[in-house]
């Protein structure tokens, strides 16, 4: 549906500067675009080499580890059906460790390894996802942010006079959005479980 949508808008542009006789506008906008989009994307990955080293670097001193036991009352109380030391929760509690720090890009792959692991202890319904791995998508998608690491990097790179100025904003909307989304997630559940008895 996306798709179809950003098709429509772009012949839209297409057939409104061909209407007012400025088609030359469309290339230019196009070239502009694909210019300032290589040059945020170089620019960042700066930013996301450093954090990205840090997440490797905290994984092999055992800080993950550790970061596991001090969230195991947390996370035992979202993903109860999760064995305590399943490889699953590692990757859980890596995933929202790059989420906290806003690094969308290394949490990608840790949530996909988490929704593997997350699969192979939903033998029950290979077919459908597990109320784990529902919770799990839920915090994914809509973590606390403490530090939006890559928003900073292109503030910083915009020359922003206070880059760091959408921290408090950032906290408080993503703590409200990761509380909703836990609280439907759990109403949902509760009831799709009344439904199935």
């Amino acid at each position: 549906m996306v798709n179809i949508i950003w098709l429509a808008m772009v012949i839209l542009g297409i057939l409104v500067a061909g209407y007012n006789g400025n088609i030359e506008v469309v290339t230019k906008a196009a070239f502009e675009g694909a210019q300032t989009g290589v040059k945020t994307s170089l620019n960042l990955i700066a930013i996301i080499t450093f954090w990205l080293g840090i997440m490797k670097l905290a994984e092999a001193a055992g800080l993950v580890q550790a970061l596991a036991y001090l969230v195991r009352p947390l996370t035992r109380f979202l993903f109860p059906s999760i064995p305590p030391d399943h490889p699953a929760m590692g990757a859980i509690v890596m995933n929202l460790s790059a989420n906290i720090l806003g690094l969308g890009n290394a949490a990608t792959p840790m949530g996909l390894i988490a929704m593997q692991e997350l699969q192979k202890l939903n033998q029950r319904r290979p077919d459908s996802a597990s109320d784990a791995m529902c919770t799990f998508l839920a915090l994914n998608t809509s973590c606390i942010t403490l530090i939006p690491t890559t928003i900073i990097g292109i503030r910083l790179l915009y020359n922003s006079a206070n880059p760091t100025e959408i921290v408090g904003t950032t906290i408080f909307a993503t703590a409200c959005g990761m509380t909703l989304a836990i609280a439907v997630d759990r109403v949902l559940r509760f009831i799709y479980n009344q439904q199935g008895r």
